[in-house]
């Protein structure tokens, strides 16, 4: 592209050059050579001139007075009717260039002067012109030049850019070239940037929140499948396959929902616009503890219930149980002693609570607890900021009450039309 734009320039350049170049060089020979001869003729006419009045007068022409009228390069003649022919100056051979006069007496005045003299003047202004054609090719190859560079440099930073995009890094450079053009597909390849990265990093986000959500119901069916196949009693085997069942919905659930928000943020709408439903927090609760109950009894550890019966909330079974879960599994992993889940109402929440009896939470890392890969030991840092948003997504909010020992607390929204305790 360079290279052409080089070439098109100088093409254009030595069009004009020679457009205006050619005619001038004609013109200014002709101007010349007519120069020429209007020199001569006014020459001639002052010499005739002087030779009329020296013949009125009845006295013989002064060869030196003549002399002065003619320039020293120029040969001129001058011939009277019964006299010897005048001559000075130098005569010129080869060709020549003559002009001549005739007065009333019958005298005739010559004037020649070389072709070569006319010749060197012709060369001298068409070198001239040559020159200034030159110096304006030259001129117009480095505006070529610059101008090629200019152009083609953003061209080059923009392809890079696409390559970039393409290999998969999406991160905008911001450069602009003060060519509005230029900057306008500067400016587009920038949004795309903008919008990959928000895809890959959404797309990295919900992979991430994918395999930890669905760890922990497939956690939880690993823990029931090793009690049916530990216990040959049919009556446990039974009671343990129906709980399978439910984890198997809940995994289910679990699925739908991603695949829900994966729909529903690539049509360009919130993913937290998903409408709740009623939901019986006891049943959740309970579900939750007989899922947990194995694992925390293997640590040698007990779970309760407190708190009011009966509440219901506005909220996604779903995530609720999700939500639980985490704060089971973050209290079974970091804390100790008895887990003990507590229920109430304030007002128009409906506030679950999960509680153990262990060290709890650092003051550093109370105030980072809920940020995506913020741990207190070697685990994903996931956990609780997608049981945030999770709580988040059916309009409640996930807190921490209480570092030491530590207490998280679910706030939902109570469902008007239920006694809820009142």
């Amino acid at each position: 592209m360079r290279r052409r734009l080089i070439n098109t320039t100088l093409g254009v350049v030595l069009v004009v050059v020679a457009v205006l170049g050619i005619p001038l060089a004609f013109v200014e020979t002709r101007a010349i050579e007519t120069t020429a001869k209007d020199n001569l003729k006014a020459e001639a006419a002052r010499v005739l001139e002087v030779v009329e009045l020296r013949l009125s007068s009845g006295d013989q022409p002064d060869v030196a007075v003549l002399e002065r009228q003619v320039a020293s390069s120029r040969y001129a003649a001058i011939t009277i009717p019964g006299r010897p022919v005048l001559e000075f100056g130098k005569k010129p051979t080869g060709r020549t260039l003559n002009v001549s006069m005739s007065g009333p007496h019958g005298e005739t005045v010559t004037v020649s002067e070389s072709r070569d003299e006319v010749s060197q003047r012709v060369r001298e202004s068409l070198l001239l012109i040559l020159g200034v054609a030159l110096l304006a090719v030259a001129a117009a190859t480095a505006l070529a030049v610059w101008q090629a560079r200019r152009l083609a440099r953003p061209l080059t930073d923009l392809a890079e850019t696409a390559e970039r995009l393409g290999s998969g890094d999406p991160r905008p450079r911001q450069r602009r070239y003060d060519v509005p053009e230029l900057d306008r597909v500067a400016e587009v390849l920038d949004q795309s940037a903008e919008r990959i990265a928000r895809m890959l990093t959404a797309e990295r986000r919900l992979a991430a929140d994918a395999s930890h959500q669905l760890r922990t119901p497939l956690t939880a069916l690993s823990m029931r499948l090793e009690e049916i196949i530990a216990t040959e009693d049919p009556g446990t085997v039974k009671e343990e396959a129906a709980i399978a069942l439910t984890q198997v919905e809940r995994l289910t659930d679990v699925v739908e929902r991603l695949l829900t928000s994966t729909r529903r943020g690539a049509a360009g709408r919130d993913p937290r616009t998903e409408s709740a439903v009623t939901v019986s927090v006891d049943d959740v609760i309970r579900q939750q503890v007989d899922e947990w109950r194995p694992a925390v009894a293997s640590a040698h550890r007990a779970i309760r219930v407190t708190g009011q019966s009966g509440l219901v909330a506005v909220a996604t079974p779903g995530a609720l149980a999700q939500v639980l879960a985490t704060l089971l599994e973050n209290a079974l992993m970091h804390g100790g002693g008895t887990v003990t889940i507590s229920t109430r109402r304030i007002g128009s929440s409906i506030v679950v609570e999960v509680e153990d009896e262990g060290a709890g939470v650092s003051d550093v890392l109370g105030a980072r607890v809920f940020e995506r890969a913020v741990s207190g030991r070697n685990s994903t840092g996931l956990g609780l900021a997608v049981a945030r948003d999770l709580a988040e997504a059916d309009g409640g909010r996930l807190e921490l009450l209480q570092l030491r020992p530590p207490v998280f607390a679910v706030f939902l929204g109570a469902y008007p039309g239920a006694d809820n305790g009142d």
